[in-house]
C-alpha cells in the first residue's frame, strides 16, 4: 500500500459511525451482512449510512454484493491487512520483531 491509498482509508476510518460500521463488518466475518441490518445494529437512518458506507467503499475498505433486493456488506480484509502492513512495515526501527498481524477469516462451517 502507497501513502495515498493509506491516508485516504484511515480518512474513512476516523468517523465514529464509519470506524463502528467497519469495526461490525469485521467482527461478522467474511460472508458480511445486508446493509438493512448493519443499519439496525448501528441505529443509523438510511441516509447517514449509505453516505458513510460510500466513504468506506471509496477507500476500498468494504465492498457490496447484490443478492436480489439485498446488498449484502462485508469487510474488505486485504486493504484492512494492506494498511496494518504499510503502518507497521518500519516498525521496532528495522529489527525483527516478527510479522505484522494480519486477519485471515475462515468461511462459518469450514
Amino acid at each position: 500500500m502507497k501513502t495515498p491509498e493509506a491516508l485516504k482509508a484511515l480518512a474513512a476510518l476516523s468517523h465514529k459511525s464509519r470506524l463502528a460500521a467497519f469495526r461490525t463488518l469485521v467482527q461478522i466475518g467474511p460472508e458480511g451482512m445486508p446493509v438493512g441490518d448493519l443499519r439496525e445494529r448501528l441505529r443509523l437512518p438510511p441516509a447517514t449510512l449509505s453516505a458513510h458506507l460510500n466513504t468506506l467503499r471509496s477507500a476500498g475498505l468494504v465492498r457490496d454484493q447484490r443478492e436480489g433486493r439485498v446488498i449484502r456488506i462485508t469487510a474488505n480484509y486485504d486493504q484492512m491487512n494492506g494498511l496494518i502492513g504499510y503502518l507497521t512495515e518500519n516498525c521496532c526501527a528495522g529489527t525483527d520483531c516478527g510479522p505484522p498481524l494480519a486477519c485471515k477469516p475462515k468461511q462459518r462451517g469450514k
